[in-house]
């Protein structure tokens, strides 16, 4: 170390006295290079061979070398116990490298064991995945023909629903969308083939569809014509040639026209019939769109425009519309005779006219104005012979005006279509007035109807304005009425308010016949009260007094009809005053020209309660052919029978509809159906078809009647005690009583005495009762055994001697006759 220090000091002296060699410095950067580089050394060893002094550069390079050679001896002694660990380490780690191979041969072998498994498997999911690889192909090619199956089936389902426009729609996306990707497929090129049979089906579809359209538009357009002629009354209800229809409208002997609105009133009586508002409003602001359905005629337009074949389709279809123009055209038999041929005729063109200026608003060039033009110039034409003719037949007053007025209708409708009506107004001035008819017989008509149309059923009211409305029709005034709150009843029907107004318009009738024959106020007044009394004698008691007798004819209508009468007898007071009136004779001058009409009514409402007491012990015994006993009961159930609860229900609804009866019909009605109903009750237990029955049956006669008699005691009429009704079933009740008690000794000690329980019982029916009850004793012994034949013989012994008791009073009350 201290030879070192001195080397060092003796250096640094010797280099701060001797400078540095250069020869040595080159060698030093030589040698640095020389350790430091990891490549070629080619360079560094040209430059030691070329420079100067190689040898003292290897001497250098020795001395480098053994510096070096020192330092790893040191670092070698340093690290020398390491070395020998780490030797002893790898030798631990030879032996585990056995042990571990050892271990993975053995592992080897297991793993070449479970291969073989899963080889196995691999070859299976080998061939899942070719499976797999098979079901996508076959969904992506599904996929592509599932579309064209799918538009196939649609195009099928809209063929059966006749649904042909949106079916050649797909049948064309058909044939140019989906078929194209599935060509390669063999269903493919059948489908092909199949679609020009498909769109010739869908063209003959179309055209079967149209010619129903054409038919059904032909049966149609008499309605389509009504509405259409309706809508025109409404827009000119102001005009006063209108309301003269809807005066005159209700006196034709045809059902009235629904279509310009007329059945709400009358000339003589500004009020409307109740219902007909109700019938108007489904039919406010339709038109024939509403009413007929022409997708038929577009979607065949549609189709043939498609199949370029519009051109045929339009010369079609005018065709056939020309056809059935002639047709229209053409007016029904006897058509002068009754107003309804005249609405026919007219509706039938109208609706015709209505259809095809649809049709020219709705398509393109289907039809043009030129050919509707043309159409109706030669329709104008035939029209205006035609009603020359047949108004020249007509011979009824009333139907005149009505025709004329139809006519003004038919006009203003066609008009308001843009078709050209100058001939038909030039016609209505050449109608002349024809009064040459009986009025009366026309009034035959209009009371029939009135009696088939009436629902027999009291006028109900819901509003102030339809309380008015009958108010105004028919002058009746009730204050209690005035009183109740809404809905308001009337007592009478539509039959009243009707019948007056008709009288009325006859009257008006009578008056306008008589305009120009120069009749003074006094002849005219004389000729009024008795034309209106002929008319209510003779015309109207006739059809009153058929219309009781009709067959069918309910309870509840006998008994509408027997309030009707009442109100239609003080009806005439206020026919007198409407007589005054109009023809402005004071009423004090005509006292001895009295309507012959209150009597009528009185009679008439007398015929319809005989009627309804009639009709009453025929719906009971309705009721009582129901009635199926069973004779040989063994068992008492307890309930009264179906028949009974059925006839009571019956009774209760029908005695309500008795509130506006008078008193004393409404307590007669009930009394005769009490009686009758004891009556019927009485023969079943008499029949002679039945041979034998039970005790179980009279305990259920007894449960019965008792049904009976409730309801009787419940007072299904008002003002009368409810036990006056049931004393019609008292002997019924004493003969039950009897027969389930079995006291026949009381009856037997008390007979003949008015203090008896059993007063109202006869020995004859008893012994008919007895007879019955022993002939089934009879039948039921045979069937019991040997131990209960002593109590049956006692009881045979008991009912032989009342059979025999109640023999020798009939006997002894036959001598009494007799004697």
């Amino acid at each position: 170390m201290e030879k070192g220090e001195l080397d060092k000091s003796s250096s640094a002296d010797g280099d701060s006295q001797v400078p540095p060699d250069p020869v040595a410095q080159q060698h030093e950067l030589l040698i640095s290079e020389i350790e430091s580089t990891d490549g070629h050394l080619g360079t560094a060893l040209r430059s030691i061979y070329d420079g100067p002094e190689p040898e003292k550069f290897l001497n250098r390079l020795d001395a480098r070398i053994k510096a070096h050679d020192k330092e790893i001896e040191a670092m070698c002694n340093h690290h020398y116990q390491g070395f020998i660990e780490s030797v002893h380490s790898l030798l631990q780690v030879r032996s585990d490298v056995k042990k571990l191979n050892t271990e993975i041969q053995t592992t080897n072998v297991d793993l070449k064991k479970s291969g073989q498994s899963v080889l196995s498997r691999g070859e299976e999911l080998v061939k899942h995945r070719k499976i797999q690889k098979n079901i996508e192909a076959a969904i992506e090619t599904l996929s592509l023909c599932l579309p064209v199956l799918e538009t196939y089936g649609k195009l099928r389902e809209q063929m059966a629903a006749k649904r042909y426009y949106p079916a050649l729609k797909t049948l064309e996306q058909l044939e140019h969308t989906y078929l194209p990707r599935v060509s390669k497929y063999r269903f493919s090129q059948v489908m092909c083939e199949t679609i020009p049979r498909l769109r010739d089906n869908i063209n003959e579809a179309s055209m079967s569809d149209l010619k129903d359209f054409l038919e059904s538009i032909r049966k149609h357009s008499g309605r389509i014509g009504e509405v259409a002629m309706k809508q025109t009354a409404h827009e000119n209800s102001l005009d006063a040639l209108l309301v003269s229809v809807k005066t005159k409208k209700r006196l034709a002997p045809a059902p009235p026209n629904p279509f310009t609105g007329e059945v709400d009133s009358t000339a003589g009586c500004n009020g409307p019939h109740p219902k007909t508002e109700d019938d108007q409003d489904p039919e406010e602001g339709l038109s024939a769109q509403d009413l007929i359905d022409f997708s038929p005629v577009y979607r065949c337009l549609h189709i043939h425009s498609v199949l370029g074949t519009k051109d045929r389709f339009e010369s079609y279809y005018r065709k056939q519309r020309r056809k059935q123009a002639r047709l229209a055209l053409q007016p029904p038999p006897v058509m002068h005779e009754t107003l309804e041929g005249y609405k026919t005729y007219f509706h039938n063109i109208v609706g015709y006219y209505v259809v095809e200026d649809h049709i020219l608003s709705t398509t393109s060039g289907l039809i043009n104005q030129t050919y509707l033009d043309e159409l109706w110039d030669m329709a104008l034409s035939k029209i205006t012979a035609v009603l020359r003719t047949h108004i020249g037949f007509c011979t009824d007053t009333n139907l005149l005006l009505q025709v004329k007025n139809l006519i003004v209708l038919f006009c203003l409708t066609l008009r308001s279509y843009g078709f050209s009506v100058s001939q038909l107004f030039e016609l209505l001035l050449e109608v002349r007035d024809q009064y040459s008819e009986l009025l009366r017989k026309m009034w035959v008509e209009v009371f029939n109807k009135i009696f088939d149309e009436d629902n027999y059923t009291p006028i109900t009211v819901e509003t102030v304005e339809e309380y008015r409305r009958i108010t105004n029709v028919y002058p009746f005034r009730d204050d209690e009425l005035e009183k109740e709150p809404f809905p308001k009843r009337f007592p009478f029907s539509q039959f009243v308010p009707r019948i007056y107004c008709e009288v009325k318009e006859y009257i008006n009738a009578c008056l306008k016949f008589s305009e120009d024959l120069h009749l003074s106020m006094t002849e005219k007044t004389e000729m009024v009260y008795n034309a209106t009394s002929n008319l209510m004698r003779e015309t109207l008691w006739k059809g009153i007094s058929n219309l009781i007798r009709r067959p069918n004819l309910t309870l509840v209508q006998l008994i509408q009809i027997s309030i009707n009468m009442e109100h239609l007898d003080q009806s005439c007071i206020f026919l007198e005053d409407f007589i005054s009136n109009i023809t402005g004779a004071r009423q004090d001058n005509f006292r001895a020209s009295k309507l012959q009409g209150q009597s009528m009514f009185k009679s008439a409402k007398s015929d319809a309660e005989s009627e309804i007491y009639k009709q009453l012990d025929l719906k009971i015994d309705e009721f009582f052919e129901l009635a199926s006993y069973d004779w040989l009961m063994v068992e008492f159930e307890g309930q009264p029978s179906g028949y009974v609860i059925d006839l009571t229900s019956f009774l209760q609804g029908t005695f309500i509809s008795f509130t506006n009866l008078p008193e004393k019909v409404a307590q007669t009605a009930c009394m005769s159906a009490c009686k009758h109903i004891a009556e019927c009750m009485m023969n079943l237990l008499k029949d002679e078809e039945v041979k034998s029955m039970t005790e179980p049956v009279l305990q259920q006669f007894d449960r019965d009647l008792q049904e009976c008699e409730k309801f009787a005691k419940e007072n299904p009429v008002h003002d009368l005690d409810g036990n006056t009704f049931q004393l019609a079933f008292a002997d019924l009740r004493q003969l039950l009583n009897l027969f389930l008690s079995w006291e026949w000794t009381s009856y037997f000690a008390d007979y003949g005495k008015s203090h008896s329980l059993y007063v109202r019982v006869s020995p004859v029916t008893c012994i008919i009762l007895l007879e019955k009850l022993k002939e089934s004793d009879k039948k039921r012994n045979s069937l019991f055994m040997a131990a209960f034949k002593q109590k049956e013989r006692d009881k045979k012994r008991l009912v032989d001697t009342v059979l025999k008791q109640l023999r020798q009073l009939v006997n002894e009350q036959s001598l009494q006759q007799f004697s």
